[in-house]
């Protein structure tokens, strides 16, 4: 005769005894029966998220890896005009009455769009007035600092003290001047599009 540990008695609507084993009962009343569809799931969504996440890290580290590698750019174009803006106030500010046609060339090789038009235009009277005059003039760059930088047009400030006589004043004195200058980039060569006194 079973033992109650063994089986137990159900009484259905009839009134008749039906039989369960323990391996049956355990098997209806387990737990985790329901919930195991979820947790797959849950797995699944899980495996297929890993993908997505290490796609979507290396895409914003490209991304941030571009902009440091453009700023850097951005950066050595702004130090090498800055080079070529300094070099140029020099030539700028520096002139010989004896020697004007060469100043000249070199200012207009150094210059390019708007500026290189307004000076090549007033050259003609400014050469006679320089060699009239006996006028010279010797610039020195004291300071300097970029305003601001893309790949191809840096604006940079110059600090200038230029030495200065002429037939007037023989005795040199020094003019203290602020100038911005506009580099452009222009076939490789940092040249200077327009210049403004402060």
């Amino acid at each position: 005769m079973a033992t109650t540990t063994e089986r137990e008695l159900d009484t259905d609507t009839d009134g008749a005894a039906t039989e369960h084993t323990d391996a049956e009962l355990d098997e209806t009343t387990a737990p985790d029966a329901e919930d195991h569809p979820r947790r797959s799931w849950r797995h699944r969504l899980q495996r297929s998220a890993l993908p997505v996440l290490l796609i979507a890290a290396l895409a914003l580290s490209g991304f941030l890896g571009w902009k440091q590698w453009q700023q850097h750019r951005v950066e050595q174009a702004g130090q090498a005009a800055l080079q070529a803006a300094l070099a140029y106030a020099q030539v700028l500010t520096s002139i010989d009455s004896a020697n004007v046609d060469q100043n000249f060339r070199e200012v207009l090789d150094g210059a390019t769009g708007e500026f290189k038009d307004m000076y090549t235009q007033s050259s003609v009277q400014l050469r006679q007035l320089l060699i009239d005059n006996k006028a010279t003039a010797h610039g020195v760059v004291v300071d300097s600092a970029i305003q601001s930088e893309t790949l191809d047009k840096v604006v940079v400030l110059v600090f200038i003290d230029q030495t200065v006589t002429n037939m007037t004043v023989p005795d040199p004195r020094i003019d203290r001047s602020r100038i911005k200058i506009t580099m452009d980039k222009v076939d490789g060569r940092w040249l200077a599009s327009k210049v403004q006194l402060l």
